[in-house]
């Protein structure tokens, strides 16, 4: 992706954190941005190929927590605490939370994106469980498939504005529940033992600006 969009895609998430971005045409995206339309659109064709690449984005980051780290050696629950971490750390550049609105103006670009999403999120879940059991951290009657499409429905659901009214819970709030329940419903007492003990030392730092 060309460096300056990227940079200017990146503008857009954090304005669209803070301010609603209603057709993203760019009209408005010069008005709430300050981004000429000028330059946007020697970038990009349309504001369809616009979201295409906001939600690349989204992709692209999370799957790059994957490039970056050596997860080789390392136990199951360390890999998601850390995974967790990077998820805080870029939560503006990650989270569905900033695109969501975006499936029911664009529903066709949305569920492209969300299927490719999901499918990688279930294949690394996959990976994870079967770390974690093979590590002894998880439990051996675990069944992995059945608990990655359990843990993809729960990714769904803490989106729905219905279920958690973001004025009533945050969504690191929500995530930081989730993700505990997770590690105690699967882990071995000791893997929950261990789990106590790293997550004591760690801070979910929370990208808002």
């Amino acid at each position: 992706m060309d460096e300056r969009l990227l940079e200017l895609l990146k503008k857009i998430r954090y304005t669209a954190k803070k301010k609603k971005l209603v057709d993203f045409s760019f009209v408005e995206i010069e008005e709430k941005t300050g981004i000429k339309k000028e330059e946007l659109k020697k970038l990009v064709q349309s504001k369809e190929e616009l979201v295409e690449k906001l939600l690349e984005i989204e992709r692209q980051k999370f799957e790059e927590i994957f490039q970056v780290h050596d997860f080789e050696g390392v136990n199951a629950i360390d890999i998601l605490l850390t995974v967790s971490k990077e998820l805080a750390k870029n939560f503006i550049l990650i989270s569905p939370a900033i695109t969501i609105h975006l499936k029911e103006k664009f529903p066709k670009i949305y569920q492209a994106h969300f299927d490719k999403r999901l499918d990688f999120i279930f294949g690394k879940i996959q990976i994870n469980l079967t770390k974690g059991i093979n590590g002894g951290m998880y439990r051996e009657d675990l069944s992995i498939e059945l608990l990655a499409r359990l843990y993809i429905s729960r990714l769904i659901d803490i989106h729905n504005p219905a279920l958690f009214p973001p004025e009533k819970f945050s969504f690191e709030m929500v995530f930081a529940v989730m993700f505990e329940d997770l590690v105690r419903s699967i882990a071995k007492p000791e893997g929950i033992a261990y789990f106590e003990k790293k997550i004591k030392s760690v801070k979910f730092e929370v990208d808002k600006a």
